[in-house]
């Protein structure tokens, strides 16, 4: 077979741009080739009239009569001299047996195949005009003449129906009828423009009387816009063969145009087109609608296409087709989809090919981006492929595109190819290099030759924070720690005190303490104090010697970590803190024991500062002197009551009132507090008569208030007491009332021999006391008071309590 000339949809008319895409133009539902070997040969002496299509072979009808057999590759298998006029149908029935045939002469034969594989012919109809028509199927035939279409059964011989045709004013020569079998009970007739589907359905035993038991009902029926020149079935569409006349735009005369192949989606009273072909034909612009055929094969879904000079093969198209059409309309995207999927299935196609096609296109439309990030799903694990394309991304100036989609690890490429990318963006972008350097490990380029490079671009440019940060990441790629810490510390770096930790860099630090605690004294200190073991607290304190204020920062860090590992710094950090941090002074004061009280109190006396000399004073007891300094100096009525009472001594409340006897606002704030501590009537019998007192009249109700508050306590705790004891007497009571098991195992506390005598029949005076202590009435010694109750003299000896005798057991 030869591929057909020429082919074109009307839903789209060429564009001149051949890259330009049109989104609108839906593809092809079938493909085209043309019929060759024989068929050249016969269509060279005579002209095809029509053709009928069997599984195992073609039967092709001529102008001049005759009929040729042939393979379904178009070779010549017989030929027979049917009639001396032109052959107008073949049909064939579903063994391939028996083959009708009509002609211009009016007869409509039938061919059986014989023995020795001879035909031998018989004449079914005659007498009505030419036989223009004729197809059969299982026990049907349908044949068409100049008034009609009959359908013969050919179980009872009877024809059962005819279906005259609608537009007479046509010629049934020039425009004949068009007949095609869609299952066994399906006829569709197709005349003029005008399509009826027909249904050969039963009838009714009741309905039968003289009438054939079968009968037709016309289902479909719809006109369509050109004359119909030949009908196949495709699933639940159509395929419709049209022969179409134009006006020509030269001479503005009615022509013959190509003839079109329409896929059509019947529906009750019309139709809907689904796809439509013109079709370029040999010889077209002579051709008539009686010059057509459309035949189909069911099986393979091939349609063929008769004209007087050509034979033309449709068939459905597949996947490979499909994606011949997606890669013509440059639809790279779908063409790549389809063949992932149908990978098993496609012949002509590798994904690769259709992927590196893709690659090509996005480039030559300038989307390199797309092209690059494409080329990690296409290219794979493929080495040679990634190095082709990135030295085509280098010829075009787009190394910068593809470097963020190179392969880092399975596949690894070339580490040429890496220090190519990033040569490229250090000679013109310092932060994708940067990014680059973060991004990739550091064993896919020769680091060495990379260092180099950032150190001779650092000559021209020495203060370039992105070059010095990513030289430091290279160092620590080439495990030079050092060189890294001192370019982090020098920029500053977040990232310094990780590098530190994941390298074990404390070594490198001991003389870099300061710097460290400039760029971020926090984090400083505490990795400092968390690696004692690495560098010791008499270093860093070495270090900082220089630095009180950084000096303070750890010490103190380190005292709140633990009162005591520096107790040594203690004194020092006396003056740390009064220089530094007072507010935390007067808590490291209280909470150091190791802190010389003497210095920090010479140091708080030097700068005044009240609050810490008082607590000083009164940790080494000079109590009188605190509260002196906090009146005196403080004048705060409610720290001295607050003082006094956390020291809990009549003599400095003496001192207390003393000051304040002459001051009525601290006499105010006396009576206020004091009446909890010191008896009020102290104070009040030492206010001078007519001394003003601010709130006098507040501050004696809440004396009274207080006082009654007192005695409401007093009488409530002394109800508690007296229910608390009754209870318990009661409880005691109870218990003692108890009897108290006295069995073998028990011995008396004094002799120490068994309680109860082994015969017991002799008589025997035991005592019990409350305390489980028995003794013989023999062995208990006689007590030397007028008192009857007798006491435990264990428990008394060990000041326990005595215990008095609770049961006395005779017999």
């Amino acid at each position: 077979m030869a591929e057909a000339e020429e082919k074109e949809t009307r839903s789209n008319e060429e564009s001149t741009d051949e890259s330009e895409e049109d989104e609108s133009e839906e593809e092809p539902k079938l493909k085209y080739e043309r019929l060759s070997n024989g068929v050249t040969e016969i269509l060279q002496k005579d002209a095809a009239s029509c053709m009928t299509v069997h599984e195992k072979f073609l039967a092709l009808g001529t102008h001049y009569g005759k009929v040729y057999l042939l393979d379904v590759q178009g070779n010549i298998t017989q030929k027979f001299d049917v009639s001396p006029v032109k052959i107008n149908q073949i049909s064939l029935d579903e063994s391939g047996e028996h083959m009708g045939v009509c002609s211009e002469d009016g007869k409509l034969l039938l061919y059986e195949r014989g023995w020795m594989n001879r035909w031998k012919p018989s004449v079914l109809h005659e007498g009505e005009g030419n036989i223009r028509n004729v197809k059969w199927r299982g026990y049907l035939i349908a044949w068409a003449n100049n008034m009609g279409v009959k359908i013969l059964d050919m179980i009872s011989k009877q024809r059962i129906t005819n279906v005259p045709r609608d537009d007479i004013s046509l010629r049934p020569d020039m425009y004949p009828c068009s007949l095609c079998w869609k299952d066994n009970l399906t006829l569709i007739i197709g005349w003029g423009n005008s399509v009826k589907i027909c249904s050969v359905k039963e009838r009714h035993a009741s309905e039968m009387r003289d009438l054939p038991n079968r009968y037709v009902e016309i289902v479909f029926q719809f006109d369509t816009e050109f004359y119909i020149s030949g009908l196949a079935p495709l699933c639940d569409q159509l395929v419709i063969l049209s022969y179409v006349k134009e006006i020509s735009e030269k001479t503005e005369v009615e022509c013959c145009a190509r003839p079109r192949l329409d896929i059509v989606q019947p529906l009750p009273e019309s139709c809907e087109e689904i796809s439509s072909d013109a079709l370029t034909v040999r010889g077209f612009q002579e051709n008539e609608c009686r010059d057509y055929h459309l035949e189909y094969s069911e099986g393979e879904s091939l349609f063929y296409i008769i004209s007087p000079r050509d034979v033309v093969v449709a068939k459905e198209r597949d996947q490979d087709d499909h994606i011949d059409w997606l890669l013509e309309k440059k639809k790279y995207e779908e063409a790549l989809m389809a063949a992932e999927i149908s990978q098993k299935t496609i012949k002509k196609h590798k994904i690769l090919d259709i992927g590196l096609a893709y690659i090509n296109h996005l480039v030559e439309k300038g989307e390199y981006d797309m092209a690059a990030r494409k080329c990690q799903k296409i290219l794979g694990r493929n080495t040679e492929l990634w190095e082709f394309e990135v030295y085509k991304f280098k010829e075009i100036g787009q190394l910068k595109a593809i470097s963020r989609y190179l392969p880092r690890r399975d596949p690894v490429l070339k580490p040429l190819i890496y220090e190519m990318v990033l040569h490229e963006f250090l000679e013109s972008d310092y932060e994708g290099f940067a990014t680059l350097i973060k991004e990739w490990p550091g064993d896919l380029y020769n680091n060495t030759i990379i260092v180099q490079a950032v150190v001779d671009h650092l000559k021209k440019d020495p203060q370039n924070r992105t070059l010095l940060r990513t030289l430091a990441e290279l160092y620590t790629y080439d495990q030079r720690y050092g060189r890294a810490l001192e370019i982090y510390l020098t920029l500053r770096h977040k990232d310094v005190f990780q590098l530190i930790h994941k390298h074990n860099l404390f070594s490198s630090i001991r003389d870099k303490i300061v710097l460290l605690m400039d760029f971020d004294s926090e984090k400083a200190v505490d990795m400092l104090l968390d690696n004692e073991d690495k560098i010791s607290i008499d270093r860093v304190v070495e270090e900082l010697e220089n630095r009180p204020e950084l000096q303070h920062v750890y010490l103190h860090k380190l005292f709140k970590r633990d009162h005591h590992k520096g107790q040594r710094y203690h004194e020092k950090q006396i003056s740390l803190y009064a220089e530094y941090d007072r507010p935390n002074l007067l808590p490291f004061l209280r909470d150091s024991t190791h802190c010389p009280l003497e210095k920090a109190l010479e140091i708080c006396q030097q700068r005044n500062f009240v609050e810490e000399t008082v607590y000083l004073l009164s940790r080494m007891g000079n109590s009188r002197s605190a509260l002196k300094m906090i009146m005196e100096e403080l004048q705060d009525v409610d720290k001295a009551i607050e003082f006094a009472k956390e020291q809990d001594d009549g003599e400095l409340w003496e001192d207390l009132i003393l000051y304040s006897i002459d001051k009525p606002p601290f006499i105010t704030g006396l009576l206020n507090n004091i009446g909890t501590h010191v008896d009020p009537i102290l104070l009040i019998h030492r206010i001078k008569e007519g001394m003003e007192i601010p709130n006098l009249r507040d501050s004696l109700v809440k004396i009274l208030q207080d006082y009654n508050l007192q005695i409401l306590l007093r009488e409530g705790c002394k109800k508690i007491l007296v229910a608390d004891s009754l209870s318990l007497l009661k409880k005691m009571h109870r218990t003692q009332m108890k009897g108290v098991l006295v069995d073998e195992e028990n011995i008396c506390e004094s002799c120490l021999s068994p309680i109860l005598p082994s015969d017991a029949s002799k008589s025997f005076n035991v005592v019990v006391f409350h305390c489980r202590h028995m003794f013989h009435k023999e062995c208990l010694p006689v007590s030397n008071t007028v008192s009857p109750v007798q006491f435990c003299n264990i428990c008394s000896a060990k000041h326990r309590g005595p215990g008095s005798t609770i049961l006395e057991m005779k017999k």
